[in-house]
């Protein structure tokens, strides 16, 4: 319910954020009456099967991707929370989880990665590196490390990650925006090295998956573009809540593979 009420605030930042509208005022309406809802219309996932998808007043269908972000974040939320329990890792990576899903959303809906999202991140993230050896994933490669070495880990993959996108925009301008390229820094910032080298594998691989079945599909065709930062986000996700997971497997399946 913690996730699903989140995400329910994801949805609202996500239409207001863009257009640079009070994420406090006014408070939720119905996009076509204008009416405002009432508190019992904005129970999480139960509203909407309860109203059966639509408006109380004007019967106006409400968007499906309202109950399905406010799914995908308690089922986001659940899986830290059996991963790593309720505790300081609980809070800070739902919190950077719930920052992916609403990056996500903006730039499948507008096509951008807004400044006003990406650059507080990067000083909180810079803010939060010196602490991030006790966090996650990053717990699981760095251990006991220094103060020191845990600052080089999360300063040094926020920037190579943030060079290495800048040298791919500089190449190809039309397939890499600049939002890409910072958010990579904030990716990088996150969760660290060999973490982000994970995260980007896993987002190659998923983008491409996608946009061939999009292109088989014909749901678009070569010249389309196709948003980069929610396969961006998707990979840094995996890599925040199994990435132990898959650094003990990786590490299993390379000694049984040497043993034979």
């Amino acid at each position: 319910m913690i996730g699903a009420s989140v995400g329910s605030f994801l949805n609202v930042a996500a239409d207001r954020v863009p257009e640079g509208r009070s994420l406090i005022r006014p408070r939720s309406y119905c996009e076509s009456c204008r009416r405002p809802l009432a508190s019992i219309d904005m129970v999480p996932v139960l509203s909407y099967a309860w109203l059966r998808g639509k408006c109380r007043h004007c019967k106006a269908a409400i968007p499906f991707r309202t109950v399905l972000v406010e799914s995908a974040t308690g089922a986001i939320f659940l899986a830290v929370f059996l991963r790593y329990g309720f505790g300081v890792d609980f809070v800070v990576l739902s919190a950077c989880l719930s920052l992916l899903v609403l990056v996500s959303l903006i730039d499948l809906e507008h096509g951008l990665i807004l400044d006003k999202m990406v650059f507080p991140s990067i000083v909180l993230l810079l803010l939060l590196a010196p602490f991030w050896s006790d966090i996650g994933l990053a717990r699981t490669f760095l251990g006991d490390e220094t103060l020191i070495a845990s600052l080089a880990n999360s300063y040094l993959s926020g920037l190579g990650a943030f060079l290495a996108f800048l040298i791919i925009a500089m190449i190809n301008p039309a397939g890499m925006g600049g939002g890409d390229v910072k958010f990579a820094a904030v990716l990088g910032l996150m969760v660290g090295f060999p973490g982000i080298l994970m995260a980007l594998w896993i987002s190659v691989v998923g983008g491409g998956l996608i946009a061939v079945g999009l292109i088989l599909a014909r749901r678009k065709s070569r010249k389309d573009s196709i948003p980069f930062g929610p396969f961006m986000a998707m990979g840094a996700a995996v890599v925040l809540i199994a990435g132990p997971d898959i650094v003990n497997w990786y590490q299993d399946l390379a000694s049984a593979i040497s043993g034979t």
